[in-house]
């Protein structure tokens, strides 16, 4: 008997069935793909429109968390999806490595921009700076008037802060802030003091410090600053009184101005800062000297100026001899007389002042 051929199964059914998977299949892959897609833009495409002007500033607080910034961003317009950022953070890896400061977002920056602008804290830099010359009184003032640092300080001792301008974050406390600048004037004065001049009359830092303060005070001229160093060198030297005004500016007034000449009272009344009084230096700076006047006066140059007056252009005169600095005292009258329209009043004293 002869065997019969199998049949094929039927197929129909299977295609039946392949179908609707099929077409699952592709909704899926359509539905990734533009989840995808969704989620591209949102990162990578461009960001929200500033809502006024061409950025947005943004300041991230010391402390926040990744929460707390990412809502801030929504807030002002910066990122479109808490939710995003988040992951976006977290997916980087640095999500607890986001910086403070205050941060400038250009309009429509992508929210990968933003994210990569904060881990990377490009942030709007700002600054303080401490005039040549000021008090540590003074200095503090500033640093206290100062928008966006937190805390209180106490004042420094005298001449122990660095006039400079200093880089600060937005939410720092201005402990640090001083603790840079008392820092700065340690290591600067330890630098110089190691290059100084090996025959100055001064035995230690602070005698240096002392003196440079003087300096700062007496002349605000940057190419002055050598010429008055030697001078009071010369006369540390010669045992001659410094006779400095600006020592008995500090002695009445602790620094503060004046806004007038210095009385005969108080040029005679005694005072550890009197330099018209006492012998060699006063007891403490009497204010902040910059780096050009330590300089100057660890390393003065070799003149034989034991004088000098002011001589009417803001600048000054130097002289060797008393009779010589006379003369200059005189001339110096003449113009004081012209401008106050009076005669001077006021004896000459040795360095015109």
């Amino acid at each position: 008997m002869a065997k019969q051929k199998a049949r094929p199964a039927p197929r129909r059914k299977n295609r039946r069935l392949m179908a609707p998977v099929a077409g699952l299949m592709s909704g899926i892959v359509l539905l990734l793909l533009a989840a995808g897609l969704f989620v591209f833009a949102n990162t990578y495409g461009p960001g929200p429109s500033a809502k006024s002007g061409n950025v947005t500033a943004v300041t991230v607080e010391r402390g926040q968390g990744l929460n707390a910034i990412a809502r801030k961003l929504k807030q002002q317009g910066v990122i479109r999806s808490v939710t995003f950022f988040r992951i976006a953070a977290k997916l980087d890896g640095r999500d607890n490595a986001l910086r403070a400061g205050t941060y400038e977002f250009p309009s429509r920056l992508s929210m990968i921009g933003v994210l990569h602008q904060i881990l990377e804290g490009r942030v709007v830099q700002h600054f303080i700076t401490i005039p040549e010359g000021r008090t540590s009184a003074q200095a503090v003032r500033i640093l206290m008037a100062t928008q966006g640092l937190t805390g209180d300080v106490e004042v420094p001792p005298e001449g122990s802060i660095l006039p400079e301008t200093y880089q600060y974050e937005i939410g720092e406390t201005r402990q640090s802030v001083l603790d840079r600048m008392l820092a700065a004037g340690r290591e600067t004065l330890d630098e110089l003091w190691a290059g100084r001049a090996k025959d100055l009359p001064l035995k230690t830092k602070e005698e240096a410090l002392i003196l440079a303060s003087v300096v700062e005070k007496e002349t605000g001229l940057a190419n002055e600053r050598p010429k008055v160093a030697a001078v009071f060198v010369n006369r540390l030297r010669n045992g001659m009184r410094l006779q400095s005004d600006p020592t008995v500016v500090y002695a009445v007034s602790k620094g503060e101005p004046l806004g007038r000449g210095l009385k005969r009272s108080e040029l005679d009344a005694p005072s550890p800062w009197n330099t018209y009084l006492i012998d060699g230096l006063p007891v403490t700076p009497i204010a902040n000297p910059g780096k050009a006047s330590l300089k100057a006066v660890l390393n003065p140059p070799p003149t034989k100026d034991v004088y000098f007056v002011a001589d009417g252009t803001g600048g000054h005169v130097f002289a060797e001899t008393y009779e010589q600095h006379l003369i200059n005292v005189a001339k110096w009258r003449q113009i004081e007389a012209q401008d106050k329209g009076i005669a001077a009043a006021r004896p000459a004293k040795d360095t015109g002042k």
